[in-house]
């Protein structure tokens, strides 16, 4: 049942993906990825491509060309764009299966793209962070083609689960879930940053043990501050098409665009996090951010 696979985009999700099935496709996956483009990237991203045993290709055409199964695995500003560019070179049936984290629309018009030029294309949303379970990451797959490829997927192996037969339901589920996950790591560092800044972390830590009992609040709050830094770049892009997501319902996106604004700062502070955030836990990770957040003269 497994068939011929190719990727389009080779960054975390898709090296997640190959590195968990743990070499059972070295050298069948062809791989394109726009970071071989640009002078500045193209020797790493070789390197990875090398790495993880897949077959880079120079161009999405000779990724795709004789794929029955593309994962596209790029940043959710360039799904549509992906769609597009691989398009007209997939075979007649192939499936495209769209892992990027993008409002229901924008998965609308890719599997607009893709049909129109004879492909079957899946909504597919990862509902947990890609590691450690790398392909076995739980799926929501929405979509006409979704019973049909569920059992191709389950072979390979991965974690599919057929939710509806519409493009835009597992994005939905995915999107609107994220207002809650994503906006809780933004809500928690705004709040630890000021009790360090503040110095009463462990008041405010102790607070919230007992009023939101079983769990452990340090540890959580320094793991939120790690994933920002690490991941915040991502987020804050997928946390835009979450806005786009309730825009199209008509909804208001205030908490949204705060969480945009916040994954992007503490992301672009360029700190490396520690190996273990947990260990560190809160106090470390917010003096470790807050100098190049704060000013001293805002501080007062």
């Amino acid at each position: 049942m497994v068939k011929r696979i190719a990727f389009i985009g080779m960054g975390e999700a898709g090296g997640a993906i190959v590195s968990g099935w743990g070499g059972a496709y070295v050298n069948q996956i062809r791989a394109f990825d726009i970071k071989t483009d640009n002078p500045a990237t193209a020797e790493d991203m070789k390197a990875r491509y090398l790495k993880l045993g897949v077959l880079g290709t120079d161009c999405p055409e000779e990724a795709v060309f004789e794929a029955d199964i593309i994962f596209s695995t790029v940043t959710a500003d360039q799904a549509v764009k992906a769609a597009s560019s691989a398009a007209q070179y997939l075979r007649p049936g192939a499936f495209w299966c769209d892992l990027n984290s993008c409002a229901p629309t924008s998965k609308q018009k890719a599997a607009e793209i893709i049909d129109d030029h004879g492909g079957r294309y899946v909504d597919v949303a990862v509902m947990s962070p890609i590691f450690p379970k790398c392909n076995m990451a739980p799926l929501f797959i929405s979509g006409p083609y979704a019973e049909e490829i569920e059992p191709i997927l389950v072979s390979l192996p991965m974690s599919p689960r057929v939710v509806s037969k519409d493009v835009g339901v597992a994005s939905s589920i995915k999107m609107i879930r994220s207002v809650f996950v994503k906006g809780l790591e933004a809500l928690t560092s705004e709040c630890m940053l000021a009790a360090v800044a503040a110095g009463v972390e462990q008041e405010v830590l102790t607070s919230l043990e007992v009023t939101h009992s079983g769990i452990n609040w340090d540890a959580q709050a320094a793991q939120n501050f790690e994933r920002a830094m690490v991941h915040g770049m991502r987020r804050a892009a997928e946390m835009e098409e979450v806005a786009k997501t309730l825009t199209d319902l008509g909804l208001p996106t205030d908490m949204t665009n705060a969480t945009v604004s916040w994954q992007r700062r503490i992301a672009g502070v360029g700190e490396k996090a520690p190996e273990n955030p947990k260990a560190a836990g809160v106090k470390l990770m917010a003096e470790i951010l807050l100098p190049r957040i704060f000013t001293p003269e805002r501080r007062g």
